[in-house]
């Protein structure tokens, strides 16, 4: 059934990295599971049937609220590579300063499989099993229609490059990354970029102004933008220059 609901991501950013959420750790690189390979380097990751296969895609599945972390343990335990953002948060506990880790998006779960594997997924987890309900679930892309049928949409699927900028982006250890929305956002010009000095080189997105500071903001899809930190004007360039 379509999916009519528009839910807006409001978590900041940094990717699930299998550590402790009190450690202040992480494994610079992980993604799938604890110290796997970075996805930028390595697209093999966690393989499903052990075999690779060119018709695999980024999905974006809907997890049922508050089950983010069952998600996740289901899709790593049959085998999917998958990706789960975590946001990293500045706390002080003890009258010391920590980093902890927290879902950036709680009800999003990306899997990079073919149509027909996802399509199983979807349909073998409950929420419970008492429930008739699926834990996982389409993200339709409102901005296209099935060919098949014009009246539906067709699952949100991420391009290979938006999603390696993406993951890049969050998974920098930077408290100061923020999401953001359409609304709170002032484009300067517009200007596409890519940033060429610092932590956050080689991220690509557009020029804007938000809460006083210059940042980069990466649009994953509609509604799911995330900022960097504060980026001077010389530590960026504009793309195809």
């Amino acid at each position: 059934m379509e999916d009519n609901t528009k839910q807006p991501l409001t978590a900041d950013a940094s990717l699930y990295n299998g550590q402790p959420t009190d450690t202040g750790s992480s494994c610079p690189s992980a993604r799938l599971t604890s110290c796997t390979p970075s996805i930028l380097n390595n697209r093999g990751g966690v393989s499903v049937e052990n075999e690779p296969d060119a018709n695999r895609q980024w999905f974006v599945l809907r997890v049922l609220y508050g089950r983010i972390i069952k998600a996740k343990a289901f899709v790593e335990a049959k085998g999917f590579e998958f990706y789960v953002p975590m946001r990293y948060k500045e706390v002080r506990k003890q009258g010391k300063k920590r980093i902890i880790t927290e879902p950036l998006l709680s009800s999003f779960l990306f899997v990079h499989a073919t149509a027909e594997q996802v399509k199983t997924l979807l349909y073998e987890i409950k929420v419970s099993t008492n429930e008739s309900r699926n834990l996982l679930s389409y993200y339709f892309d409102h901005t296209s229609q099935r060919q098949d049928n014009p009246v539906r949409n067709p699952p949100l699927i991420i391009r290979d490059e938006a999603m390696d900028n993406f993951i890049k982006l969050t998974s920098i250890k930077n408290p100061h990354i923020i999401p953001v929305t359409s609304e709170n956002i002032m484009y300067k010009l517009g200007d596409e970029v890519v940033v060429t000095e610092g932590e956050f080189i080689g991220i690509h997105g557009r020029v804007a102004r938000i809460a006083g500071q210059q940042r980069v903001v990466v649009e994953l899809f509609e509604g799911c933008l995330v900022a960097t930190a504060y980026v001077p004007k010389e530590a960026m360039r504009k793309e195809n220059q």
